[in-house]
């Protein structure tokens, strides 16, 4: 079952003026499996939004649906406006895709296949604009390589040019990151401050948790096909964040005094180290009070240090509260 927090966390995720729309939105597959389950979201224009969940949570369903690929048993999507269904061709030129997938031509140049991208959307040759995206992504010294002859990480890198070729203003990324090299990564992530630098929105589901936190603006997490929370990073941060005080000990404790039973203290490490989590949010940590409590109870400590939740702790107890 939900917190409290969760249940009021779920509805959020509107926002002012958004470029995407999702509203009730479901999938329901042969065999009634349900992918989808009423799925609302808003995303604004420029922001980066970072969508977690397990493997098979229906990230992919989601984007999929998003971009037209797979259509939707019932409600509706749309883009700046226009109905993904009904505005197919306008609402697709405005998209671009990183699929997770490895699928491209293989006996195809990588600048005659990142031109031919532009050039499906209906967008006229731009030479400048590609060989660009070609520099930043590292590939300008194999844009006359036939793509079957790249490593795994340069194919990557050619399906990341592909979904840049025709200059979209939604961005999808589904595990762009996942299986490449860190200099990927590195040219990823500076592509992508880029972009927002320049208004592009950018959607993308990651495994690499961190570096969600590093760069989302808004976190949104899936489950089950449910939309669980979709929260300002920061604000999720401080919200289901814990902080913990952790005092080492020169003795061991068998148990915790009953005199500091209010605290709620963890023992570990065979005794010799006292956990205290505390309230992020409260204005009084109570620190002050159970350091004196400690040193009146004749405890004393050699280290201490405090910590705070990451990100990956928080969605791994959000995915557990909601399975």
């Amino acid at each position: 079952m939900l917190s409290p927090d969760c249940i009021m966390l779920r509805a959020m995720g509107a926002v002012a003026d958004p470029i995407l729309t999702v509203s009730n939105l479901n999938k329901i597959y042969t065999g009634d499996f349900q992918a989808l389950k009423d799925v609302n979201l808003e995303i604004a224009k420029g922001e980066i939004l970072a969508l977690l969940g397990p493997n098979g949570a229906g990230k992919t369903t989601l984007i999929s649906t998003i971009c037209g690929i797979v259509r939707p048993t019932s409600g509706s999507v749309t883009v700046a406006g226009y109905d993904i269904i009904s505005d197919f061709r306008k609402t697709r030129s405005l998209i671009g895709l990183v699929p997770q997938e490895l699928t491209t031509d293989s006996f195809e140049s990588v600048w005659s296949t990142v031109s031919f991208s532009r050039g499906l959307f209906g967008k006229p040759p731009n030479a400048q604009h590609i060989e660009k995206v070609l520099r930043d992504l590292s590939l300008w010294d194999k844009k006359d390589n036939m793509i079957r002859t790249l490593s795994g990480g340069m194919k990557r890198r050619v399906l990341i040019a592909k979904a840049l070729s025709h200059e979209p203003s939604i961005l999808f990324l589904d595990e762009p990151t996942a299986g490449v090299d860190v200099s990927l990564r590195k040219d990823m992530w500076q592509i992508v401050n880029d972009l927002r630098k320049n208004g592009v929105t950018i959607i993308l589901t990651t495994h690499y948790i961190e570096e969600a936190e590093e760069i989302a603006d808004r976190v949104g997490v899936i489950n089950n096909g449910e939309i669980v929370l979709v929260e300002e990073k920061s604000q999720l941060m401080q919200k289901l964040g814990k902080k913990q005080l952790t005092l080492e000990l020169p003795n061991a404790l068998d148990d915790v005094p009953a005199q500091l039973s209010s605290y709620n203290l963890e023992l570990v490490n065979e005794g010799k180290r006292l956990i205290y989590t505390f309230d992020n949010q409260s204005n009084q940590s109570g620190i002050t009070e159970l350091l004196d409590d400690l040193k009146a109870a004749g405890i004393g400590f050699t280290d201490l240090n405090t910590s705070q939740s990451s990100l990956e702790e928080i969605f791994v107890s959000l995915v557990d509260e909601a399975s």
